[in-house]
């Protein structure tokens, strides 16, 4: 493909500090999703209602929505590195008492929801500080690269991060909780001795104008705006995957164990596609390889939706997750190489926003209107609304239609005295 450049020549291995970024990021991320499993069972196990499990999602939502702008602000003020280490020391310190907790049988629900709101905290302060660090560790250059890398990362923890939790819960939630305490100890030494150069950030009170200072900056930059709330949209419209269980049951006719491919079938879809975004930089385009990948996204929701066989579910669904990590890495660049590096915290404490909100309430949509619909009508309307919205915003936003690289491209001086300057 004529946009695409077969092979790098910068390899990421090169950049120790993005290294170590991302065995960091491997170690947390692994030790949330086996942590996210074991909550899930021991709550359900000590209460046997289905609403305290909606309330573990709850604790954690409430935090990263109100705490979101203070955390940009603060991310913007001190030195990265530093807020994401506490941040981790934190969980670090609520999942080894979670653990401690569990293997003296003293625990309860109340205190298991204290300390995952605890965490809850902890993670709305460290995302956009983690978030920003990473243009710092590799070339402008490099960087589309170093997202997709970062998103397999998270994509591989997501696969087999609640398949080991399961796995480790026989022997009991405390093993679990033990386990990803040291992940995330392992995740800390790392990330403490990570080589991070960050400008000295100018000190601002906190005031209304510095806290929404990244909502003003989005407002003013079409691009950033237009791929920030194509994200928003998108996901709020597509989110059939809250739904698979019903799909897996009543439509394809399958067990538990299909429940689980099914599930899995978008995270291996993504993460392959980010190993080949790996390897291929993007030359151009990439605006209409974005809006092509969202609209790829749309197309495979709506053949998921009409699928009455578990294989070519798999299929959608695997193509659902590797357009999505297309469109994820030129958005996540995009919006990245377009801020600079002081406003970097705040714009990714709005992004998180945008990210959070679609993701809940995207859930609270598909549900609704599966409700109104079933299952099938409310994939199709969902598909179908997310082809729609990206026909919306290519007429809304042509400079994006228009944007060939990601790095943002230098107007030239028409004084030529001015380009000897």
């Amino acid at each position: 493909m004529p946009f695409l450049r077969p092979r790098a020549p910068d390899s990421l291995l090169q950049h120790h500090a993005f290294v170590a970024f991302w065995f960091a990021r491997i170690a947390s991320g692994f030790g949330f999703q086996m942590l996210s499993v074991a909550v899930g069972w021991q709550i359900y196990a000590i209460t046997g209602r289905a609403f305290d499990l909606g309330l573990i999602g709850l604790v954690q939502f409430i935090p990263s929505v109100l705490l979101a702008l203070p955390a940009g602000h603060v991310a913007d003020q001190f030195e990265r590195r530093r807020i994401v280490l506490l941040g981790q020391v934190v969980e670090w310190i609520a999942i080894a008492v979670l653990a401690g907790m569990s293997l003296a049988h003293g625990i309860h629900e109340f205190g298991i929801l204290l300390l995952v709101f605890v965490i809850g905290l902890a993670k709305a302060f460290e995302f956009p500080a983690l978030q920003s660090m990473l243009p710092a560790l590799v070339p402008t250059e490099v960087l589309p690269r170093a997202m997709a890398v970062n998103g397999s990362a998270g994509q591989a923890a997501m696969i087999m991060g609640p398949a080991v939790g399961g796995f480790l819960y026989v022997a009991g939630p405390g093993v679990v909780y033990s386990t990803c305490a040291v992940l995330y100890l392992l995740s800390i030494a790392v990330m403490a001795r990570l080589r991070y150069t960050q400008a000295a950030p100018k000190r601002e009170p906190a005031t209304l104008k510095t806290l929404f200072a990244g909502v003003h900056f989005i407002r003013r930059r079409p691009d950033v705006l237009g791929v920030i709330s194509l994200d928003l949209f998108a996901v709020l419209l597509g989110g059939a995957t809250a739904l698979l269980p019903i799909f897996a049951k009543d439509i394809l006719h399958t067990g538990p164990w299909g429940l689980g491919l099914l599930r899995a079938a978008p995270a291996v879809g993504a993460l392959l596609m980010s190993i080949w975004l790996a390897r291929h930089a993007m030359q151009r385009r990439v605006g209409m390889i974005m809006f092509a990948s969202v609209a790829g996204f749309g197309v495979a929701t709506l053949l998921f939706a009409l699928s009455t066989t578990l294989w070519l579910s798999l299929i959608a669904l695997f193509a659902l997750g590797a357009f999505d990590m297309v469109s994820m890495v030129i958005r996540g660049s995009l919006v990245q190489l377009d801020t600079p590096d002081d406003m970097r915290g705040r714009v990714s404490a709005v992004n998180a926003i945008f990210i959070n909100t679609s993701n809940q309430l995207g859930e609270f949509e598909s549900g609704m209107l599966a409700a109104w619909l079933g299952a099938v009508g409310a994939t199709l309307v969902g598909g179908i609304g997310t082809l729609v919205v990206v026909g919306l915003w290519m007429g809304m936003f042509p400079s994006l239609c228009r944007r060939q690289k990601l790095q943002v491209e230098m107007a030239i001086p028409e004084d030529p005295a001015a380009a000897m300057l």
